[in-house]
């Protein structure tokens, strides 16, 4: 007779964005690609009934740290890993506990089946901005995502999918996509198409200068508040044209481009050349695509 599942007869709860995911072959390829050894501690986000924790505790990992939203869930996973030295279980909000936890510094990677609703401020919260990234850097994130956000932080500049988020993500660091992840893989299965993407952060001598991230972080803001206007549209408040075109010409920049046309550096070139002629102090639009 089967022993009874830790986890009784709970069920995925929309609210916190549950999808069990259930395939082992994704499993395997998400430790694999998080090349674990026994130098690393592994922070994992949402750990929901614990496969990706068993198979996280079955690597070469020194430990794993790992937080869970739902309380009810917390309950199962210490019934089922309550005998696991290297497990330690943290109840509450990713998005507000502090990182590293008290206590648990050493942190060197994150593999996390992560709630999709809270794709955009996990990542900031793991990566940081242009203006504050977060230091140190984690070795290697290892995520599950909608495939459509995987897409956007690889897009290139010229794609439909290219944005802000794409332009921030590759001067951050530098992700690759891993394996697509179908729905059946997941019980219930998601209406959208994920992917396991692995992102590699840019170590502190490959980041922009604290003022240049800052203001590149503002026109960026600026520019992608109005993504389909040409740039000479979107910055007329900063200046005159016959002002800004000069300074972004000096740059290899053409004002009548629009904001998904210019690549990371083109974006860090414009921005430097505006900000050495004080015009991007000011505060700019705070929505962006």
């Amino acid at each position: 007779m089967a022993s009874p599942s830790p986890f009784g007869a709970h069920r995925a709860r929309h609210r916190f964005g549950q999808h069990w995911l259930v395939d082992p072959g994704v499993l395997r390829r998400i430790v694999e690609a998080a090349a674990l050894t026994a130098d690393d501690q592994v922070l994992e986000v949402g750990p929901g009934r614990g496969v990706l924790t068993e198979a996280l505790l079955a690597s070469p990992a020194a430990a794993v740290t790992a937080v869970e939203l739902d309380r009810d869930l917390v309950e199962g996973l210490r019934q089922r890993f309550g005998a696991e030295p290297r497990l330690t279980l943290l109840s509450g909000d990713i998005l507000t506990l502090p990182l590293p936890p008290p206590g648990l510094g050493g942190l060197t990677k994150v593999v996390a089946n992560i709630p999709y609703n809270i794709t955009g401020p996990l990542l900031e919260r793991l990566l940081g901005r242009l203006d504050r990234p977060v230091t140190p850097p984690w070795s290697r994130l290892v995520l599950l995502v909608q495939q459509e956000v995987g897409e956007r932080i690889r897009a290139a500049a010229g794609s439909s999918a290219y944005s802000a988020l794409s332009v921030r993500l590759q001067l951050l660091g530098h992700c690759q996509a891993i394996c697509p992840v179908p729905a059946r893989a997941f019980q219930p299965p998601p209406r959208v198409r994920s992917e396991v993407i692995a992102i590699d952060p840019f170590p502190p001598e490959r980041r922009l200068p604290p003022e240049e991230a800052g203001a590149l972080e503002r026109l960026l803001r600026r520019a992608f508040a109005a993504r389909r206007k040409m740039l000479r549209n979107s910055l007329a408040g900063l200046a005159p044209e016959d002002t800004l075109a000069p300074l972004a010409e000096a740059v290899g920049v053409s004002l009548r481009a629009r904001p998904q046309e210019l690549s990371p550096p083109q974006w860090v070139a414009l921005a430097t050349s505006l900000n050495r002629a004080n015009l991007l102090g000011g505060p700019a639009p705070q929505r962006d695509g």
